[in-house]
Order: structure tokens, then C-alpha cells, then sequence
């Protein structure tokens, strides 16, 4: 990880990001498309250890840290993301039709000052047919998803064509991924809005999708509401239906200029979604919240925000995430950076005398959960 830091990311960083970010993607397709490329990854970055299996929604994770969607959005990489050590892997988003995302270019940004980035894709992606016949041959030890998202027009789609195409979408994914995960609140694509922060367009579209995913397994990835009343009234819209086995969020926290150290002159140029390390405490927050309401026999909480250490996601487990997704922190810390997360966590169970991660989800959020 230091050699990356002092050595590789310097280099990179002299390069428009997006260009990097292609570089990266085939490089390690190239890598994971061979054996010995997998066996070279798996040395440099891999470790499993005992206390970091579990298993959620009927799938054996080795580890729980994993990859969210935007990485690699149209499944170019996973053997070599699957070799450095993730315990599973969101490919994606993926719409129904091929888009070529936000026209406006630059579309990703650096701060360094704050170990983030700014995110102004807009979704780009082949397609889920292309994208699934990418993935068609592909076997893998760690668990894959799928997310899918509205096709990205630029302009806001109706509610029914929304549920229409994420149906439609999903009846595909189902066939080549071991979950799917339904990006609801995309930050730069469609409008910039999103029909399922209301409740009964959220239950619509749940009600669509039993058709293909009654005995499936479906992740939500959705922007959690102002206020904490309102988490009630979208668990009750979740509950009929039993294929949803956890809840993901993206965040944008009110007090996110307040807590950034990049210069608002710098900012003004950019555009698009923040990721990083100022999103962590909102992060943090949301699991708190969510997991004291959450019917914890059945649904399962995801960390996504701004983890960049073993301490990171393990506050967030404490705290009721069952799973914890780094993004930014490969950027800012190369890809050894997964296999550091992993040794600290099993250094922090020991040190609590828990003998498993599942056993330390939610100790520090005991509260009552909801009544059934």
C-alpha cells in the first residue's frame, strides 16, 4: 500500500481521472483473464481469515468487505477485483439500454485534500444484455451483483416506464448475478430525481418486480430521508415483500461544505456527487438509525461511505451494518488497502474477544427494534 501511495498514485494523478480510471479497468482485465495474473493478485493482496466468514441472505461471504457499484460498471474486471481480496462485487449500475452517461466532460474529480472525489458520470454503461453475456461464462468464488438503474436520457421518465425497464432489467441480471441491487437514487442521472423516495411508487415497483425475483435476493441502494420519522413509513413499504434482503444508501449530508478542506474556488468547477471521507459520519449515522428499525431476522444493513481503514468499517459494523463497501479509499490507497481493512478487522475482534463479525453487528446499537 505505501509503495502505491509514494511510488504509483503520483504517476496516476498526473492523468485526467476518467482516463485513469479506463487504465485501471483494463489493466486488470488483462490480469484476472489469466491464471497466473490471478495467482500474482492473490499473492500481493490476499487474505481470508476464519472470523470474517458469514452468511447472509442464503450466500457464504469469506469476508465483508466489498466493492459497490461505479467501479466497474460494465463487469470488466472481477476476476482481478475478486483476486485482491473483495468479498463481493456490485458490477455496474447497468440500465436496460446502452447509455453513453452525462455528455459534459470532465466527468470525475480529484480532491486530494480531502481523499474524495466528485462523481459526474451520469451512469455510463453497454447495456444489460451486453453486459450480461460479459458475464455469462464468468464463475467466481465471492458473490456478485448486479445494479441496475434507469437508463440515463437526461430527462426525468415516468414512474410506470422506470419499474417497467428496472423489471425488465432484472429479469436478465437474475441470470448471471447472485443478487441484484436496484439503484434508487442515482445522484446524476435521470433528472436528478428519484420516484422512489415516495413510499407508494416504492412499493409499486416492488410489487413489479416478485414477477422475476419472488425467490430471489434484491438489495435496495437508496438516499435515506431527513427525518428518521419517515424510515418507518418505507420499512412498511419494504416488508410484503421478502426477496428485499438488505438496504445500502448513498449520502448527502447537509453539512457536507462545512466538513470539505478543498477550497470552494476549486469546487465551483466540479460537478456531480461527492464520495469520501466527509460522507462517514452521515454514514454512520443512517446505519444507527436504520438498524434499531430494521426487522433484523431478515433484512441486513450495508456500510457505503467513506471507509478507508479497519476502524472505519468497524464502527460501521458495530453499528449494525452487515456488510461494509469501499469505493474511494482504492483510489487514495491502492488496492492493498482491502487486505489492510481485513487484517484490522480480525486484529479488532480479537481485541473485543468476539470470534466472528457477525457477532459484533450491531453490539453498539442495542435498542429495541420495530414491532410486528
Amino acid at each position: 500500500m505505501h509503495v502505491y501511495q509514494r511510488l504509483l498514485r503520483p504517476l496516476l494523478f498526473r492523468f485526467d481521472p476518467e482516463y485513469v480510471h479506463r487504465l485501471v479497468l483494463r489493466a486488470g482485465q488483462m490480469a484476472g483473464s489469466i491464471a497466473p495474473g490471478r495467482a500474482a493478485l492473490q499473492s500481493l493482496h490476499g487474505y481470508e481469515h476464519a472470523s470474517l466468514r458469514t452468511q447472509l441472505a442464503g450466500l457464504n461471504f469469506a469476508n465483508p468487505v466489498g466493492l459497490p457499484a461505479g467501479f466497474d460498471k460494465n463487469g470488466i474486471a472481477p476476476q482481478a477485483l475478486a483476486a485482491i481480496g473483495f468479498g463481493l462485487i456490485d458490477i455496474g449500475s447497468v440500465s436496460l439500454l446502452p447509455s453513453a452517461g452525462n455528455p459534459l466532460r470532465p466527468r470525475l474529480f480529484r480532491l486530494p485534500a480531502d481523499d474524495g472525489i466528485m462523481v459526474y458520470y451520469g451512469v455510463p454503461n453497454d447495456g444489460i444484455e451486453c453486459v450480461a453475456r460479459r458475464l455469462a461464462t464468468l464463475r467466481l468464488q465471492v458473490p456478485l451483483g448486479l445494479s441496475l438503474v434507469e437508463t440515463n436520457t437526461g430527462v426525468p421518465a415516468s414512474v410506470d416506464s422506470v419499474i417497467a425497464e428496472l423489471v425488465a432489467a432484472a429479469r436478465v441480471a437474475r441470470k448471471v448475478s447472485d443478487y441484484r441491487v436496484l439503484n434508487l437514487n442515482c445522484p446524476n442521472s435521470g433528472g436528478g430525481f428519484s420516484h422512489f423516495d415516495d413510499p407508494a411508487h416504492l412499493r409499486a415497483l416492488l410489487q413489479a418486480m416478485q414477477e422475476v425475483e419472488r425467490e430471489g435476493r434484491v438489495f435496495l441502494r437508496m438516499s435515506p430521508p431527513r427525518d428518521p420519522a419517515l424510515i418507518d413509513t418505507l420499512l412498511d413499504a419494504i416488508d410484503p415483500f421478502p426477496f428485499v434482503k438488505g438496504i445500502g444508501f448513498y449520502m448527502f449530508p447537509a453539512d457536507l461544505a462545512t466538513r470539505l478542506k478543498t477550497p470552494l474556488v476549486a469546487r465551483e468547477r466540479m460537478r456531480g456527487s461527492f464520495s469520501g471521507p466527509a460522507n462517514r459520519v452521515a454514514t454512520e449515522e443512517a446505519i444507527r438509525q436504520w438498524y434499531a428499525r430494521i426487522d433484523r431476522s431478515r433484512l441486513v444493513l450495508i456500510g457505503v461511505g467513506g471507509i478507508f481503514s479497519a476502524e472505519d468499517a468497524y464502527r460501521s459494523i458495530r453499528l449494525g451494518a452487515s456488510l461494509v463497501q469501499v469505493y474511494t479509499a482504492l483510489i487514495y490507497r491502492g488496492p492493498g488497502v482491502v487486505g489492510e481493512i481485513k487484517r484490522g478487522l480480525v486484529r479488532l475482534l480479537a481485541r473485543d474477544g468476539l470470534a466472528s463479525v457477525a457477532e459484533a453487528v450491531g453490539v453498539d446499537c442495542p435498542q429495541g427494534r420495530r414491532e410486528y
